[in-house]
């Protein structure tokens, strides 16, 4: 994830105050703050939502059906989240390639689709000026008892950027989670030793990998039962006039 960038000094935010204004100043600075966070409270309750977008439940409910591949981990991965703290969106995607068959170590890439919108705006909105940036890195990976850890190595590459201005350090993702095999999915917490710590992202398969198989064995089907029962040659009740 990208480094945080830095506050604004409060001093440079406070105004020049003469000396009869220092005199009050404590008790106006109390009216104002107190303005300031009613005002706060208004906005974020407004705001359609806000704080709950981040939710597992609506994340889940973003990502595409997941798919049936021959291989329990190797395909393409997804998932899509808001931070409400930082106002962005993000799609991570992870290609996860099984290195040799018969071992549970991979290799692939993680790129990661970001955009600065309101927590309404799941898909990127016209340009504003606002960031948007799509960087990837290589990475490696292995799977233990169904526990998966997959990280980017090397350096970063800053792919696109459709909107703003690139001009931040960006900490390369290490996510990591219980897969699920029945609905193929898992909670990861991603850490980067910067601005991500045990941030919950949840991952889902969407797509086998390119050349692989997709898992198409039969499966138990239960029709229901027609409305009327079959025409019958001899005996019998029937709903429908012979």
């Amino acid at each position: 994830m990208p480094s945080t960038p830095p506050r604004a000094s409060r001093s440079s935010l406070a105004p020049a105050l003469g000396a009869r204004g220092r005199a009050r100043g404590p008790r106006r600075l109390r009216g104002l703050l107190g303005a300031a966070v009613l005002a706060a409270f208004v906005l974020t309750s407004w705001i359609p939502g806000r704080g709950r977008a981040s939710t597992v439940a609506e994340q889940r409910a973003r990502l595409p059906p997941p798919a049936a591949c021959k291989d329990p981990v190797a395909g393409v991965w997804k998932s899509h989240s808001y931070d409400d703290t930082f106002r962005d969106w993000t799609i991570f995607t992870l290609v996860v390639e099984r290195v040799r068959e018969g071992e549970d170590s991979f290799e692939g890439t993680i790129t990661n689709d970001s955009w600065v919108a309101e927590a309404h705006e799941s898909s990127p909105p016209v340009c504003r000026g606002e960031l948007h940036y799509v960087i990837s890195m290589d990475a490696e990976g292995r799977v233990q008892d169904g526990q998966i850890n997959f990280w980017g190595v090397g350096k970063y590459r800053v792919d696109e950027v459709p909107c703003g201005a690139w001009n931040m350090n960006y900490n390369l993702d290490h996510f990591s989670g219980q897969i699920d095999p029945e609905i193929m999915e898992f909670q990861s917490v991603n850490n980067d030793g910067g601005r991500a710590i045990n941030d919950p992202v949840v991952f889902r398969r969407v797509r086998c990998n390119e050349g692989e198989s997709v898992d198409d064995e039969p499966r138990i089907s239960v029709a229901p039962p027609p409305f009327y029962p079959p025409d019958q040659d001899e005996g019998g009740c029937g709903f429908k006039e012979r």
